[in-house]
């Protein structure tokens, strides 16, 4: 269980919020500047934080890592936090407005330029940040609240209805940026089924007709225009209602992986490390811009050599038509991620921009260049429909096996494990794991790597519907089905399967959502 509570919690219970857990070869001396920086006041450049470490228990094995530590704060602590943060209240009016308490307190900032492990540090750079790049810090993660856990699982996904998705609730646990996810899935998918609808009237007549694929051509148009802007309209609405439409971010902090030149910051006057622009656009425009166009040229290069062996290809296209798509952008994704950090970004937006155009190019030419050349060069009509088909149907299977239920099934081998391990130890099995075992089951637990995979997977069934369901009106039937699926396997496994994400504030969907400035 965990320890006592040290002096200067006073008489304010400790309740554990995060968890961090170290290498479990990290020096005593790394481990107690670390906790120093945790504990010590703020105008003493700590945090003000109370941590204690996770002892192992009765019995505990000498294969746990000792290094977990619990973090929690006063309630006075997590006020002045939420003023310094620019966090934003509702109040018995209405309105949403910066929050303030009394007690204003100065940010947490790192005073030295190096710790115990060798990890150098700027003036003003996170620490948190620092001691993951580096690996001294493995994991940081808030830990679940079991009861709003079940409440938020029961009105999510637990019961099938014909309603909408509970943003509020979700926005609460997970965060804007995770709510606005969701809320664009249940958009997309509502946008869709006017499509559906007459898509399935559409595909019962005759299909070789080109009259009905301009006719559709010009719905598909008309549909994308109108639902994209009623979506900002949308988002907008529930941005401002929870009061992160007009929220901005006082200094973004940079990167961790960002570096260069102490020099000061002509905006916030702190000395931090300063890197040219001009570098970072001859790195863009001499080295990232060729590699992008060269990856594109080979994968043309292969699709064409794909289509001149059509005898054989195709037999091998039925079976499989998205296996060397896969890898492709997997490899690719890997390079633009190297290639997107070597460019040495200073904010953490900037680089998503970066990388989130590189992955979209790529991913766009090497998923829809041998649909549009089927369309344009073949002009196979029925082949269009037969890949398109096969497309997405088999991609709804293995997102759902891959995403879902293999992930479950992996977590529930843990669950069971942690629980015949608990009731060795205990004469008397338990309803619900310890403290302790809690904290390492949901340290086991996989972490949740964000939302770009899965707004890249809804951009690329978004571009399967407006570019070429006029040829197979089916595809929004499918897709809506797809997301369908989704909504439900997605909520599974952010309460299931995954680790507690800290929660993002967000005004939109990012570079996802083209913006008028």
């Amino acid at each position: 269980m965990v320890p006592a509570v040290s002096a200067d919690c006073s008489s304010t219970s400790f309740t554990p919020l995060v968890v961090l857990e170290l290498a479990s070869d990290t020096k005593q001396e790394a481990i107690a500047w670390l906790l120093s920086r945790i504990r010590d006041p703020q105008q003493n450049g700590g945090a003000g934080l109370l941590v204690e470490q996770l002892g192992l228990g009765d019995g505990g094995s000498e294969k746990e890592n000792p290094n977990l530590f619990l973090v929690g704060a006063k309630w006075q602590r997590l006020l002045s936090g939420a003023e310094e943060v620019g966090l934003f209240k509702e109040f018995s009016d209405g309105s949403m407005r910066g929050f303030t308490c009394a007690n204003n307190t100065t940010s947490n900032t790192s005073k030295g330029t190096g710790t115990p492990s060798s990890a150098k540090l700027y003036p003003g750079k996170s620490i948190i940040r620092r001691l993951l790049s580096k690996g001294v810090l493995i994991q940081v993660f808030p830990l679940h609240e079991k009861e709003e856990l079940k409440r938020l699982s029961y009105s999510w996904y637990q019961k099938v209805k014909l309603s909408f998705q509970p943003l509020d609730d979700i926005r609460r646990y997970y965060g804007e940026g995770q709510a606005l996810y969701f809320g664009f899935l249940e958009y997309f998918t509502f946008a869709l089924v006017p499509m559906a609808l007459i898509g399935v009237p559409y595909y019962l007549f005759d299909w070789e007709n080109y009259d009905k694929y301009v006719v559709f051509a010009v719905f598909n148009l008309v549909w994308c225009t109108v639902i994209l802007e009623l979506w900002k309209r949308f988002s907008t609405s529930l941005a401002y209602s929870w009061g992160t439409l007009s929220r901005k971010k006082a200094f973004e902090e940079p990167r961790p992986g960002f570096h260069g030149v102490l020099g000061f910051n002509p905006v916030t006057g702190r000395e931090e490390p300063l890197y040219s622009n001009t570098k970072r656009q001859l790195c863009v425009y001499l080295v990232s811009l060729p590699f992008v166009l060269l990856c594109l040229y080979l994968s043309l290069y292969v699709m064409m050599i794909y289509f001149l062996m059509e005898g054989w290809v195709l037999s091998v296209h039925d079976e499989e038509p998205t296996f060397w798509t896969g890898i492709m952008n997997l490899v690719y994704r890997y390079a633009a991620e190297f290639l997107t950090g070597w460019e040495n970004h200073r904010l953490e937006s900037s680089y998503q921009n970066q990388l989130v155009l590189k992955v979209l190019v790529f991913n766009f030419f090497n998923c829809f260049a041998s649909l549009f050349y089927i369309a344009f060069a073949m002009q196979d009509m029925a082949l269009l429909r037969q890949s398109l088909a096969t497309l997405l149907i088999t991609s709804q299977i293995l997102n759902q096996i891959m995403e879902a239920f293999l992930p479950y099934w992996l977590q529930r081998r843990r669950n069971k494990k942690m629980m015949r391990k608990v009731q060795k130890r205990k004469a008397v099995a338990e309803a619900e794991l310890p403290l302790a075992e809690q904290v390492r089951l949901e340290a086991d637990m996989s972490t949740y790597l964000g939302t770009f995979d899965d707004y890249l997977e809804l951009f690329l069934l978004f571009g399967y519907v407006s570019l070429f369901s006029c040829v197979y009106p089916l595809a929004a039937v499918l897709v809506v089905l797809n997301n369908i699926t989704e909504v439900y396997s997605d909520a599974f496994k952010m309460c299931r399967v995954f680790k507690r994400p800290f929660s993002e504030p967000a005004a939109n969907i990012g570079v996802w959502q083209v913006r008028r400035s």
